[in-house]
């Protein structure tokens, strides 16, 4: 019976990670090769894995996460995803916008973990990714702009605890869900330093690829650990 339900579980996702990996790699390929194709497949990526989450939500069967405004959380920071996506394809210097869309976006996930567990269930991912953070922001500090510096750190340090709650969630109570989740912050954690890096200290061509890549597994990872009954 197990066996079955997982089966169909897997039918219903599969057509959705498809489309997202094709999108994702659409957009790509776009942002090397035709920037019309970008602004299309960009965008619309995350928007597919909201749709994706509405879906899983509207399966008929009960949420676990339902009454504790997970969900809620995931689907608003997605679609403040969305809106940064927008914001940093867009041509001239719309990087603040960005970065503010992209921060309130982390915060909505950041109040979405803290429902699953308290502040610190687990101690040590917040050291662990506060030593991580420092050593990027070494890295990209001489090359910060002075009136990026507070808006890039204030970024930093909720991005640190993002990743740092959905482990420590993780280590709390060890799921499927929470396991997706704490991954999910780690790939973001990886695209937004790729990024950061590229843009500030050391350009190099395969930065958009890997940035949106690990971006989207970051993205696909959170809304997949919204749970269901």
């Amino acid at each position: 019976m197990k066996n079955r339900i997982a089966t169909t579980s897997s039918s219903h996702r599969n057509p959705w990670l498809a489309a997202i990996a094709l999108s994702a790699a659409l957009a790509i390929a776009g942002s090397y090769l035709s920037p019309w194709l970008h602004y299309v497949f960009k965008p619309l990526t995350t928007l597919l894995i909201v749709a994706m989450l509405l879906r899983r939500g509207g399966e008929g069967e009960p949420e676990v996460d339902a009454g504790t405004g997970y969900r809620r959380a995931i689907l608003i920071g997605l679609l403040l995803s969305t809106l940064g996506d927008v914001f940093l394809m867009l041509p001239g210097d719309w990087f603040v916008f960005g970065l503010g869309s992209f921060l309130c976006a982390h915060i909505a996930y950041l109040i979405g973990l803290t429902r699953r567990a308290p502040w610190f269930a687990a101690v040590w991912p917040f050291p662990a990714y506060a030593a991580l953070a420092a050593a990027v922001l070494s890295v990209l500090w001489p090359h910060l702009p002075g009136e990026l510096r507070v808006p890039v750190i204030v970024y930093v340090v909720v991005l640190a605890a993002m990743a740092a709650q959905a482990a420590a969630a993780w280590r709390h109570r060890a799921s499927r869900a929470t396991a997706l989740a704490a991954l999910g912050g780690a790939f973001f954690v990886a695209s937004d330093a790729t990024l950061a890096i590229d843009r500030f200290a050391a350009p190099f061509a395969a930065a958009s690829a890997v940035v949106l890549a690990t971006y989207w597994i970051a993205q696909t990872l959170i809304a997949l650990s919204v749970r269901r009954g």
